[in-house]
């Protein structure tokens, strides 16, 4: 598809900079844009490739004025450049079709309008699948789950029993939700498993990353708040609950009974303790344990998690401890010169 420079910026609502003419035949990053191409920065540490990219237009933010070739200037450059993928190369939808006949269906169960199961899926009885939702081949659903409208469900991917998914609702390939909590109870040096169950609710909106384990609860519900996105290969226990639009990124954990607020960031390999609450628009930056409950607003780092100023500080100091070890032993071996030439001094005649 090709598009004007000005055609793209009346549907992203923003300002050229340049020639509106220029004829746009693809999308690509910044580094690795050709002409013809138009890109997209957002991140000031990308602004020195306005000047080096080879593509043909630029999605800038407002406080770019100028560049050696065309711009469009918008207030939100990542979310206007979505905008303009979708115009310039539309996402082909191949979803399954239909109810494919190696599908195997339970008693009772209920299938909205335009659903599609694809081959060898297994779907358990009494479940119920809203209109245009996808099932795609090999998925498992079990028996009493609810799912909502135009919810996609990737291949191979587990839903077990008695689980409720909200509409729209993403969930990829190989995730689990529902599987048992990790709850033992240990006697006489054996564990005996304590029963799980609760339940999983993912509320609408949410998207679900490839190889994610969401666990019921051992009575009520674990949750998943409206508009959360998680990463590939997450885990999350036992009766937590998550907030409205949250991030978990890849390979964080989150232990049981802790409870998400809304806005919140768990960045890459973040653990969570269970039992804790992380208040609303708080940031766990990668690779942090969290062992305290964390108030709204607050952005944690390290192990275990402190306030982010706080961190670095601690991290300065401990970059520093091989000079500060180096200048203890000169003092030391200093100060052990100075005590033998005092003593020297003290006792001249025993050294005379």
């Amino acid at each position: 598809m090709q598009k004007t420079l000005r055609e793209i910026a009346e549907l992203i609502n923003g300002q050229v900079v340049g020639d509106d003419q220029v004829v746009i035949r693809g999308v690509s990053g910044i580094k690795e844009a050709v002409e013809g191409d138009i890109t997209f920065v957002a991140n000031p540490k990308y602004f020195p490739f306005i000047e080096k990219t080879r593509a043909s237009a630029i999605v800038t933010p407002q406080e770019i004025k100028t560049a050696p070739k065309p711009i469009i200037r918008t207030e939100n450059p990542s979310l206007a450049f979505v905008k303009i993928v979708s115009l310039v190369n539309p996402t082909e939808s191949r979803h399954p079709q239909g109810i494919h006949p190696t599908a195997v269906l339970g008693e009772k169960v209920s299938l909205g309008n335009g659903v599609a199961i694809g081959a060898y899926a297994f779907i358990g009885d009494n479940v119920s699948i809203g209109e245009k939702s996808i099932i795609y081949s090999g998925c498992y659903v079990g028996y009493d789950t609810k799912i909502g409208n135009n919810t996609v469900i990737y291949p191979n991917a587990s839903i077990r029993e008695r689980i409720t998914i909200g509409n729209r609702v993403v969930i990829h390939s190989g995730s689990v939700v529902g599987s048992d909590g990790f709850g033992f109870v240990t006697v006489d040096g054996t564990h005996h498993r304590v029963p799980q169950i609760g339940t999983v609710v993912i509320e609408d909106d949410v998207e679900i990353g490839s190889n994610v384990t969401i666990d019921r609860a051992r009575f009520d519900k674990t949750v998943i708040g409206r508009g959360t996105k998680i990463d590939n290969l997450v885990q999350i226990a036992h009766n937590v609950v998550i907030g409205e639009n949250c991030f978990i990124v890849s390979q964080a954990g989150i232990s049981g009974s802790t409870t998400l607020g809304n806005n919140v960031i768990l960045a890459g390999q973040a653990g969570v303790v269970g039992h804790i609450n992380i208040g609303d628009n708080s940031v766990v930056m990668a690779q942090s344990g969290v062992s305290k409950s964390i108030p709204a607003g607050t952005t944690v780092w390290g192990y275990p998690a402190k306030p982010h100023d706080t961190a670095k500080r601690i991290n300065a100091c401990v970059h520093n401890l091989p000079r500060l070890y180096n200048t203890i032993a000169q003092l030391k071996k200093k100060i052990e010169q100075l005590e033998a030439q005092i003593k020297i001094s003290e006792n001249p005649r025993r050294n005379g």
